[in-house]
């Protein structure tokens, strides 16, 4: 279970921490709709009035037919409190500031969460915004109090938090994957997260594919993405930059992925297969039995063995139609003499082609499948 040691080692490196935009939300959440209906959404890894997702959720309350939204957000949160200010009454109760009244709080960080059970229009206007969503925290109909500890998803009471959602929502800190991803896990719970594909291999993620019991997401399957980043973050990088609309610094960070259990008609979608089989175009590894394929669309039609497929394969697996054998790091465990005597690099966790010319060469990591309903091969003539 993640818990403050967790935190604090985020703490140290907090270039992980990235905050995402809007659209690349409302682009993946589309696909979801019929699992929010009456439900209870958790949003642990941000601060509530910072945090798109919690935008995201408030504004759609009603559309989405929620039965309550949760945030919460950590004491050092480098993001919390600097877009909008709050000020709180002597009955514990928080409520934001949207004009330039000065208030004894500004300076104060501290972790809150909100509790959002109704969303209507305050202001008359016909419409509801984040306006109305402050106004109902003023006036108590939705409760946004502050927490007794830090607001680590790890402790206590945000394990409670935890027990009461049916389906958790957010970007946890890239460093935590692992470690947030397992109290999901250990907690039975539904949820749709951010990290980054490579995350696929890790040894306490891979096998959750495996069983079917995590997916990857419909919106991204290539390409990077711009993600809101602290105002003290340095933007020395390539990609970074000030964002004209907002003034806020982001970062373009590739291989992001959404990480889901929840089901949906897309992961089912069959993939076409045009290539065929043959043993010049698709060799065999010398260290494991099974056919190299370089790129997810060259996977054979006609081909009943196992096939070694770049881990970006999982933006395209479908469960009715592949089966998930394994991954190279987790099927080679030990380099023979043979790999260390003709290769350039051997190394434990990948397999290796032969060159033909009495040298081996080593691979990518790969993803090994085996397509459950392979055509007949064709004769040949």
């Amino acid at each position: 279970m993640a818990g403050n040691r967790n935190l604090n080692s985020a703490k140290t490196a907090r270039k992980d921490e990235f905050y995402t935009q809007l659209t690349d939300i409302e682009k993946e959440m589309r696909y979801y709709r019929k699992h929010f209906k009456d439900k209870t959404v958790l949003c642990n890894c941000d601060d509530p009035f910072e945090s798109n997702f919690f935008k995201y959720f408030v504004l759609n309350f009603n559309r989405l037919g929620l039965k309550k939204l949760i945030a919460t957000c950590y004491a050092t949160s480098p993001i919390m409190g600097s877009q909008l200010r709050f000020r709180t009454a002597d009955s514990g109760q928080m409520s934001f500031l949207f004009d330039d009244e000065p208030n004894e709080d500004d300076t104060v960080k501290r972790p809150y969460k909100a509790v959002v059970t109704t969303v209507h229009d305050t202001t008359g206007d016909g419409g509801v915004d984040m306006f109305d969503v402050a106004e109902l925290f003023r006036i108590g109909e939705n409760q946004l109090t502050e927490l007794s500890g830090d607001g680590d998803y790890g402790s206590p009471e945000c394990l409670e938090l935890l027990r009461e959602a049916d389906i958790v929502v957010t970007n946890p800190p890239f460093s935590l994957f692992r470690e947030y991803l397992g109290t999901l896990v250990e907690y039975k719970k539904k949820f749709i997260i951010i990290g980054n594909v490579n995350a696929v291999k890790y040894q306490e993620v891979f096998p959750l594919f495996m069983a079917n019991e995590l997916w990857l997401g419909a919106s991204i399957h290539s390409g990077d993405r711009a993600f809101f980043v602290p105002d003290d973050y340095p933007l020395d990088a390539a990609g970074c930059g000030i964002d004209e609309e907002t003034g806020r610094k982001y970062i373009r960070v590739k291989g992001v992925r959404w990480f889901t259990n929840l089901d949906i008609k897309q992961r089912h979608e069959e993939m076409i297969l045009v290539r065929r089989y043959t043993p010049t175009e698709y060799p065999k590894y010398v260290n494991y039995n099974a056919i190299e394929v370089a790129k997810t669309s060259d996977i054979p039609c006609d081909y009943a063995g196992e096939m070694g497929v770049p881990i970006t394969f999982m933006d395209k697996y479908n469960p009715d139609q592949f089966e998930i054998v394994g991954a190279s790091q987790h099927l080679i465990r030990e380099i023979s003499d043979d790999i260390r005597a003709k290769a350039r690099y051997s190394q434990i966790g990948c397999f290796y082609l032969d060159n033909g010319d009495g040298t081996y060469r080593k691979m990518y990591d790969r993803i090994v499948i085996r397509n459950k309903r392979p055509e007949s091969p064709k004769e040949a003539k």
